[in-house]
């Protein structure tokens, strides 16, 4: 029996773990895959307020996460990694999580941290080429496309941040935009136009990917016009990559039927992070909101502590009984 369970080891989990642990409740975190989420793909983090150690030393997304880690376990947070949840039972006063190996465990509150993951294109080609020449990860894979050409689809930060990330290895970056101009923040933009190695095709969008094992070819419609272009992979090269940076869905099946949700997906809640179930908590990019950011995940994981703290310390205040 825990105090709260924290679904979700990504910057918000982590940081729920680190303020309830340190409210000396009992907290475990349970993480399906490995602890960080989307962050721990990324090469550089430069926006998060003390992360900066030197005027050429960012933090990684890795570094990040490995000293939340240590610093919520330091305060007591039990974390398990490898326990995918499967079933739920969030109404009354103990709640109940199943995991996939046929764990349960029980909880008074549970603050839901599972994040998103990429969106993808959606064009013919896509999913079979996925992991061949098709990516959503360029720290995983940039090192692929030494001295090869890549696209990178997106036109937001986390889009130009990895497209200059990419630039380290490919000889040519194009990143192709389905707007009229780059959304990314006015820093991260102007350090893509310095790149000579960056080039840019604006109102198009990707109508299918093409290849034999490997991504060779892909084509493109101009929105405005309507007019189509293929590229094909040089003779030389035999391939090209193409990374996606188009957004986030959120992880938030498991929740259908049990919170609601608005019509994306996203997990509804009012200002103190309660969903419309009592007792349910959210945090993070599975939340809608306009900035989805490393800060704005441990601010979300911060107050959802807050408010499931002040949820346990009523619950036992009224002897374990929900009122």
């Amino acid at each position: 029996m825990y105090d709260v369970i924290i679904i979700g080891g990504g910057p918000a989990g982590l940081t729920a773990a680190l303020y309830n642990a340190r409210a000396r409740l009992k907290v475990l975190v349970l993480e399906k895959t490995k602890l960080g989420g989307q962050i721990v793909s990324t090469h550089e983090i430069a926006n998060f307020p003390g992360s900066v150690k030197g005027a050429a030393a960012e933090t990684s997304g890795p570094e990040l996460i490995a000293r939340m880690t240590e610093q919520a376990e330091k305060f007591g947070a039990q974390i398990k990694v490898g326990q995918a949840v499967e079933q739920l039972e969030l109404t009354g006063t103990v709640k109940k999580v199943t995991c996939q190996d046929g764990t349960t465990y029980e909880s008074y509150a549970i603050i839901c941290a599972n994040g998103a993951h990429p969106r993808a294109i959606g064009c013919p080609g896509e999913r079979e080429l996925a992991g061949k020449g098709v990516s959503y990860c360029a720290t995983c894979d940039g090192a692929f496309f030494e001295d090869l050409e890549v696209f990178v689809i997106g036109g937001g930060n986390s889009a130009v941040e990895e497209a200059m990330f990419i630039t380290s290895f490919a000889r040519k970056v194009t990143l192709i935009q389905n707007l009229s101009d780059l959304t990314a923040d006015a820093i991260a933009i102007e350090q893509a136009r310095a790149n000579d190695k960056i080039e840019y095709i604006f109102n198009s969008v990707v109508e299918k990917i093409e290849g034999a094992g490997m991504v060779e070819a892909m084509t493109i419609r101009n929105t405005e016009t309507g007019i189509t272009t293929r590229f094909e992979a040089t003779e030389e090269d035999g391939l090209f990559g193409i990374f996606v940076f188009i957004g986030n869905v959120p992880n938030t099946k498991i929740y259908e039927g049990l919170i609601p949700l608005d019509t994306a997906g996203y997990m509804l809640t009012d200002d103190t992070l309660q969903t419309q179930v009592a007792g349910v908590f959210a945090a993070g990019d599975l939340r809608p909101k306009v900035l989805r950011q490393v800060i704005t995940a441990a601010g979300d994981g911060a107050t959802a502590a807050f408010s499931a703290q002040n949820y346990v310390k009523r619950i036992k205040q009224q002897g374990g009984v929900l009122t």
